[in-house]
């Protein structure tokens, strides 16, 4: 096993884990830590203030938007192809 992480760490990657958009499965990839190291932190750290509630409401914000700006791409996408399927009806 590697060398024993240290609290800072700990909750620094609690913190990246709660609030960066990345998976959990990234975030412990990323760090070099098992998921279920990771998920025994979160849980251990999840009720201190580790990360803010103002943190939190960001992250859940930044997710909301990007899951609006994914379904946006998605649309235009296929307007894009009902356009084109639409003017080679025209020809």
């Amino acid at each position: 096993m590697g060398p024993k992480r240290t609290d800072e760490f700990r909750q620094d990657a609690v913190r990246i884990a709660l609030t960066s958009g990345l998976t959990r499965k990234q975030v412990a990839d990323d760090l070099g830590v098992g998921m279920s190291t990771l998920n025994k932190w979160i849980t251990a750290h999840r009720d201190t203030n580790v990360v803010s509630q103002e943190d939190l409401d960001l992250a859940k914000e930044n997710e909301r938007l990007r899951r609006e700006n994914r379904l946006l791409k998605e649309e235009r996408e296929i307007l894009k192809k009902a356009t084109q399927f639409f003017a080679g009806l025209k020809q």
